[in-house]
């Protein structure tokens, strides 16, 4: 049975449940012994569709390998892989920082300057005058 044929039936059962007490008694008579004919023709192993929700189990082989479960999946893993890389790369990235600036406060604190030679403004010129010098030193 399809849908429509579904459908049809429900209504005319509606009909007839609105306008029962309105039919007359040979009217009724011949839709019990319809009714009892159609029972008698029914297939014994067929079983009347079930309306509403059925119970499934908590935990079902036959889902676990169905197309929704793994078209879920391939949307998903590929998701998770991406934050765990972006994860991977911030904390590579932050290491990084973290070894140069160990390495610079150590050079700092290592070198024979007093700490104020830093915070002097003209210890900014001396740097570039320095490093002019290097290159016309190596020549």
């Amino acid at each position: 049975m399809n849908t429509d044929d579904i459908n049809l039936a429900y209504k005319i059962r509606h009909a007839l449940n609105e306008n029962l007490d309105n039919l007359p008694a040979s009217t009724t008579d011949r839709l019990a012994a319809a009714r009892a004919l159609a029972l008698s023709r029914k297939k014994a192993d067929a079983q009347a569709p079930v309306r509403g929700q059925q119970k499934r189990p908590l935990f079902d082989v036959r889902s676990l390998f169905s197309m929704q479960w793994v078209a879920r999946a391939a949307v998903v893993a590929p998701l998770l892989a991406m934050v765990a890389g972006m994860v991977g790369v911030y904390h590579v990235e932050r290491e990084q920082r973290v070894a140069e600036l160990a390495d610079l406060d150590a050079a700092v604190l290592s070198d024979d300057l007093p700490l104020t030679a830093y915070t002097d403004h003209g210890f900014n010129a001396y740097l570039a005058q320095q490093q002019q010098q290097a290159p016309q030193r190596a020549q």
